[in-house]
C-alpha cells in the first residue's frame, strides 16, 4: 500500500479546516490539546495528560505515538493521540475529541479518517485494525453520569457515534488491568466499565481473538510489565479462536 501522507490530505477537508500532525514535543499547541481533553471528557484524569504526550511522541522506535490536530484560523477544533504496536500490527487509540462549538460539523470524522490513514503511513501499509475502549453507559455509576451531563456528553450517544465511525464491540468480557478504584488492590485494580471496540474498514463479522490479546499484550507491555500484560491478555482469550463483532452501542455477551 502507498504510504499516506497527512499533509497531502487536507485538500480533502472542508476549506479552512487543517488536520496536521504534530512532531515537535515542544509543539505549544499540545498544552492545548490537553486542555481540550479535560474540557470534553468526562474523565479527564483517565486520559494521558499533556505533558506525557510531549514525551511520547519524543520518542524514537518501532511504537509510533501519534497526535493529529484539526485546526481552523488558529483554533483549535479537536485532535486524537493514538499509537501504532508493531508487535501486533495493529493501533490503539488513547483519545479523540472536538470543542462542543464546534460538533455537528464532521470534525470527528475528518479525524478518525485521517488517523487511520496515518497508521498506514507510520506502519507502511501493514496496520490492521484500530482498537479503543470506551465506556459501558449501562455500567456508568450516578457520580459519572453526573460528570457526564457536566461535560456535555452521553455515553449512549458515544456509543452510536463510534458505530457510525465504523467501530464494532468485541464480544469480549474486557478489563482494564490496573486503574481502578480499589484501595486495597495494586494499581487501584481493574476498570470494568468500559468495553473494547474495534475499527476495520470492512468490518467482518469476526476477529481473531488472537489478534485482540496481541494487541493489549503490546499496548499493555510498558506500563504493567511484560509478565502481567502477558497474564492480562492470555485472560482474554478465554480458549477461544474467534470473537464477534457486535453493533458499537451494543455491550459484549460475554459480560452478560
Amino acid at each position: 500500500m502507498r504510504p499516506y501522507s497527512v499533509a497531502r490530505a487536507a485538500s480533502r477537508y472542508p476549506e479552512g479546516v487543517n488536520i496536521r500532525r504534530v512532531t515537535d514535543p515542544a509543539d505549544p499547541t499540545i498544552a492545548a490539546f490537553g486542555r481540550l481533553q479535560d474540557q470534553v471528557y468526562f474523565e479527564p484524569e483517565m486520559l494521558i495528560p499533556a505533558r506525557y504526550i510531549s514525551q511520547l511522541i519524543g520518542q524514537r522506535g518501532a511504537r509510533q505515538n501519534v497526535l493529529l490536530l484539526a485546526e481552523e484560523d488558529g483554533q483549535l477544533l479537536g485532535g486524537s493521540f493514538f499509537h501504532f504496536l508493531p508487535e501486533s500490527g495493529t493501533g490503539f487509540s488513547s483519545f479523540l475529541g472536538v470543542d462542543r462549538t464546534v460538533r455537528g460539523r464532521g470534525v470527528a470524522r475528518q479525524l478518525h479518517n485521517a488517523r487511520w490513514q496515518a497508521l498506514q503511513e507510520v506502519s507502511n501499509g501493514e496496520c490492521r485494525a484500530l482498537f479503543i475502549d470506551v465506556v459501558n453507559p449501562l455500567r456508568e455509576s450516578a457520580g459519572q453520569r453526573e460528570q457526564e451531563r457536566q461535560a456535555g456528553s452521553d455515553a449512549t450517544q458515544r456509543r452510536q457515534s463510534f458505530h457510525a465511525l465504523g467501530f464494532r464491540t468485541v464480544d469480549l468480557a474486557y478489563e482494564q488491568p490496573v486503574g481502578g478504584d480499589n484501595p486495597e488492590l495494586e494499581g487501584g485494580g481493574p476498570v470494568s466499565d468500559m468495553d473494547l471496540l474495534v475499527y476495520l474498514p470492512s468490518t467482518p463479522p469476526t476477529l481473531p481473538v488472537s489478534l485482540v490479546s496481541a494487541t493489549m499484550r503490546a499496548y499493555w507491555t510498558p506500563w504493567l510489565g511484560p509478565q502481567r500484560a502477558e497474564q492480562a491478555a492470555l485472560k482474554l482469550e478465554a480458549g477461544q479462536q474467534d470473537v464477534r463483532l457486535l453493533p458499537a452501542w451494543v455491550g459484549p455477551a460475554a459480560r452478560s
